[in-house]
């Protein structure tokens, strides 16, 4: 993983300092909320439903187990809620439960002392008052961490697959790229204040594992006939309320023209996105707007960067070399422990086949555990399993692990040898489900039961599919299956992408849940970037978990052999499966619906 510099060691520090500062004269009443709202954004830290949340960078997913550590510290010690909020907003929960039409599916109490990974590989506190904001920073600091480029109307932290780098299927290791690019991102003074936040992208391998098609800028990398490396480059991806694939705007980039060429599409961006509506501000709708109009301009405006100002951001292979040279393998020993596993048991064999991949290095093994849980939100991790994790990356993977977009953690230099013990060792902890990509390997945001911007609540409809999926004959016979659940139309959970797409949105104060089909995120399983279709008028909560058993009982009668079931709807198309999710409903809800 990346090492830092001395100067980035600094930065982080004076960043911390700095935050510390705006945070006291806030206190004070020097700074009104109103110009404390950038400064804390910038920094990672929103004001959510109930209380702050801190957004935490994980640069590339990458990080190391003292990282880990003190986000263990920082979940057992600071994410807790007075007993007074935490009765407030319990007694808030239940009445928005009590509200909800006809029957409804059982709650869980809110949950604090907790870290969740998100889907652009953050972490996530929910409940860290914000009078101990500082105090946070400075810890993450003393550990190389920091929440710059998590939020605001910026640049976001940038985005790689997780198995850069040491993929069997690599073209190139994109994190150096990516590297920077933060780097040059992070304070660039005309990209402080964007129309609207803006998300980059980079899949170095040649499967698209990073969805690039539905990024802001997505970078796809390539060889060209010369075999030369540079990246496609596609622009004005995005879900929300408008999705939108990237149109390509580039076929092949030359690597170290990426800066020169990305400045261009951001300013002409900067220049001509909507500052009027936050709905109409994403660079998609100005690309879907402009068409060949926007790329002209793009390709006017690089060319102007280029020759009239000298190409100033061309990346040197003196440049590349130095930053390529933080990125260390580390120093790799097998672990060599004991484990009373029975290495022909069909638990071991099919975790082998879902939870661990090939690897560029021979002997080595990358493998991912599984945070989709009966008991737990997905991607959520208490104090004590991420202290373990820490011991986990430790002893079987040099010290280190890498978050992926599917909000699981990746071990990224497991020897082979060492699968037995790792699994027993993950099995112990309950992160060793031989799910990863099957059906209860879902994505879901935290919905309504912490996000101000949710219109309804994730966690209880992810808690009851996965509690009404845990026979492994059953979810393997269904096979691959990608289930994304976004509690409102922002698509944190990247609903839009999703073979089975479940959206929260709210109908006079009550929860209703909209089914997409058909969603793709790019990978080699799905095709190409591709939007779910709406089944039909949404469904009460009660009915979601019965409306996805219908559309997967109309997916076993309809498939043919070895058939997975993206393949089955593309093939028969939607109707069945629409006409399985609309009789699903409850009668009494049905009309509802309806009359909605």
């Amino acid at each position: 993983m990346y090492q830092y510099t001395e100067f980035d060691r600094q930065f982080v520090h004076l960043r911390a300092q700095q935050f510390r500062d705006q945070l006291e004269r806030w206190q004070r009443g020097e700074l009104t909320d109103e110009q404390m709202l950038p400064l804390r954004l910038q920094n990672g830290w929103y004001i959510q439903r109930y209380a702050p949340m801190a957004r935490i960078a994980v640069p590339y997913g990458e990080i190391s187990s003292a990282q880990l550590r003190m986000l263990a510290h920082i979940a057992r010690e600071y994410d807790k809620p007075t007993p007074e909020l935490l009765a407030h907003a319990q007694a808030t929960q239940d009445q928005l439960q009590a509200a909800q039409p006809g029957l409804t599916l059982a709650a869980a109490p809110l949950q604090y002392g907790y870290g969740h990974f998100t889907t652009r590989t953050n972490v996530q506190f929910n409940w860290i008052p914000i009078t101990r904001a500082a105090d946070v920073m400075d810890l993450l600091a003393s550990v190389h961490m920091h929440g710059i480029q998590t939020s605001g109307n910026t640049i976001r932290n940038i985005n790689c697959e997780a198995y850069e780098g040491i993929a069997e299927d690599g073209i190139v290791d994109a994190r150096p790229f990516s590297e920077i690019l933060r780097q040059w991102s992070t304070l660039h003074p005309e990209f402080a204040f964007l129309p609207r936040k803006f998300k980059i992208s980079f899949n170095g391998a040649a499967e698209d594992r990073a969805a690039t098609g539905w990024y802001d800028i997505g970078l796809q990398a390539l060889r060209n006939d010369a075999g030369e490396t540079g990246f496609t480059v596609k622009v004005g991806g995005g879900m929300g309320r408008t999705p939108v694939i990237g149109t390509v705007v580039r076929e092949f980039l030359p690597w170290h023209q990426l800066l020169n060429y990305i400045e261009a599409v951001i300013r002409v961006y900067n220049g001509y996105g909507r500052r009027d509506n936050k709905w109409k501000a994403r660079i998609k709708i100005l690309v879907k707007a402009e068409g060949q109009k926007f790329i002209d301009a793009v390709e006017a405006e690089y060319q102007a960067i280029v020759t009239q100002d000298g190409a100033p951001h061309t990346i040197t292979q003196a440049e590349l070399d130095r930053v390529a040279a933080n990125f260390v393998v580390p120093a790799l020993k097998p672990a060599n422990l004991p484990s009373t596993v029975k290495t022909d048991g069909q638990l071991y064999q099919r975790w082998l086949q879902q939870n661990v991949r090939g690897h560029r290095l021979p002997g080595m093994r990358a493998v991912t555990l599984s945070f989709k849980r009966v008991g737990f939100a997905p991607g959520d991790a208490d104090a004590d399993t991420i202290d373990a994790l820490a011991q986990l990356a430790e002893q079987f993977s040099a010290g280190e692990a890498r978050l992926t977009h599917e909000q699981n953690l990746m071990l990224p230099w497991v020897f082979e040898s060492d699968l037995p013990a790792l699994y027993e060792a993950a099995r112990k902890l309950g992160l060793a489900q031989p799910n990863i990509g099957l059906l209860t390997d879902m994505i879901a945001c935290p919905g309504g039961d912490f996000c101000a911007l949710a219109n309804a609540r994730s966690l209880p409809i992810a808690a009851a599919i996965t509690e009404r999926y845990q026979d492994l004959d059953e979810v393997f016979d269904l096979g691959p299956i990608d289930l994304h659940m976004s509690g409102c139309i922002n698509s944190c959970g990247h609903h839009h992408s999703g073979h089975i797409g479940i959206l929260g949105v709210d109908k006079d104060g009550k929860e209703w849940y909209q089914i997409t089909l058909g969603g793709s995120d790019g990978a080699r399983l799905s095709g190409p970037a591709l939007a779910g279709k709406v089944v039909g008028p949404s469904f009460s909560a009660a009915e979601v978990p019965d409306v996805i058993e219908a559309l997967l009982g109309t997916y076993r009668a309809q498939r043919k052999g070895g058939e997975f079931f993206i393949d089955t709807l593309r093939r028969v198309g939607h109707d069945p499966f629409k006409a399985a999710a609309n009789a699903a409903r409850h009668p009494r809800q049905a009309e509802e619906a309806v009359a909605e």
